[in-house]
């Protein structure tokens, strides 16, 4: 699947529109009724193979599409002290979907089981 990302030059944005409650919801509301749980002091199981292709290809190349694939917006470009963007890793959002391993058109993201198993907790739904 990750062969097949079209670069941001060949596509135009989908404008969506605002959730209802009813049959759409937001992002946030949505992961917080998957009752994730990552304890904050664990190792994170999200990682970069190499720390610089997230910017100097994905974010060029691609708008960054960590920032859209991901159901759970664990990956999300943010402006750093020198004022460029850089990608930030919010781990303890993510759901274990494993888009993100699948979709990264580098296959620069690696993902592991967390330790100690935490993560969505359904039961309930």
């Amino acid at each position: 699947d990750h062969a097949t990302l079209k670069k941001a030059k060949d596509c135009t944005p989908i404008q969506y529109p605002k959730p209802d409650n009813k049959i759409s919801f937001d992002l946030l509301s949505s992961v917080a009724l998957t009752n994730t749980n990552h304890d904050h002091d664990q190792p994170s199981h999200l990682t970069l193979k190499n720390d610089s292709i997230p910017t100097s290809i994905n974010l060029r190349v691609y708008d960054g599409p960590e920032q859209r694939y991901c159901p759970a917006g664990v990956y999300e470009f943010v402006e750093n002290e020198f004022g460029e963007r850089e990608l930030q890793i919010n781990a303890q959002n993510c759901i274990h979907c494993k888009t993100c391993d699948i979709k990264d058109p580098q296959q620069n993201i690696n993902w592991v089981t967390p330790q100690g198993g935490e993560g969505p907790a359904y039961n309930g739904m």
